[in-house]
């Protein structure tokens, strides 16, 4: 079986210093957070959950959905390609399950579109809700027409051959995210996040407080409440040095 020695851009396996040497395979049925769950996360969105959980799992503003309004909650099939090759995703679409959601790493940066239609219709009879990928994709005007989520980081015509091996549902590394087969995936307009399997229940808490709150301040804002005093702003700025002064006080200057 062959082994290749590749940084943690694509796939992971612990080594302190960064370098993973992983066996190229097809790891079948791995655990997956529930579904229901998935899907509820990604009805509270991408901004709510992240700042539910202290700020942490977003992938960064790289990762942009290839059509306005995509949104999606489910659960990690992970892969790993070489730029330019998307062999492995095919090998990928056999493990897809309904709920599930296709994350796609490359082992050192690409833009070449791996993925477009064809690969969204596959996924789509499968019960697939989504797919991220590192690279690009292609097909935009037919992935809205079919409304099948895809968040990438870019755009692009490139074909790509499909000739290198690769790995499937073995832990990668995007957006500076650890992610493993079976964790949570959110992506909207906002970008794409990620909820650890475990970390799950208490997101589903966290992210529910949150959105109670922020309806309490909407109503709040909406009475005509202003940031300041709600969120006792008004008190810090002494203390950071900020003063009234009139506007003749201001054009006189000192």
């Amino acid at each position: 079986m062959l082994t290749i020695g590749l940084r943690a851009l694509g796939w992971v396996r612990g080594h302190s210093q960064g370098e993973a040497d992983m066996r190229t395979v097809v790891v079948t049925d791995p655990p997956r957070a529930d579904i229901e769950s998935a899907e509820t996360l990604g009805e509270y969105g991408v901004a709510t959950v992240h700042e539910a959980l202290g700020r942490v799992g977003y992938l960064g503003p790289e990762f942009r959905p290839a059509w306005p309004g995509a949104k999606m909650g489910g659960t990690a099939v992970t892969v790993v390609c070489w730029p330019g090759d998307n062999l492995m995703i095919h090998v990928a679409v056999e493990q897809c399950r309904p709920g599930d959601v296709l994350v796609v790493a490359t082992n050192s940066p690409s833009t070449d579109g791996l993925f477009g239609e064809l690969f969204a219709g596959a996924l789509r009879q499968r019960g697939v809700r989504g797919a991220v990928l590192a690279s690009g994709v292609r097909d935009v005007a037919d992935l809205r027409e079919m409304g099948f989520p895809v968040w990438s980081r870019a755009i692009s015509a490139q074909g790509s051959v499909k000739a290198t091996a690769g790995a499937v549902n073995v832990p990668i590394v995007l957006g500076g995210q650890t992610i493993h087969p079976g964790d949570v995936i959110l992506g909207d307009d906002d970008g794409v996040t990620l909820v650890p399997r475990a970390d799950v229940p208490r997101a589903l808490t966290a992210a529910k407080a949150r959105l109670d709150k922020e309806a309490a301040t909407r109503a709040a804002f909406a009475e005509g409440e202003l940031g300041l005093d709600r969120y006792g702003l008004r008190r810090r700025l002494p203390e950071l040095g900020i003063e009234y002064v009139s506007y003749e006080e201001y054009v006189k200057g000192d």
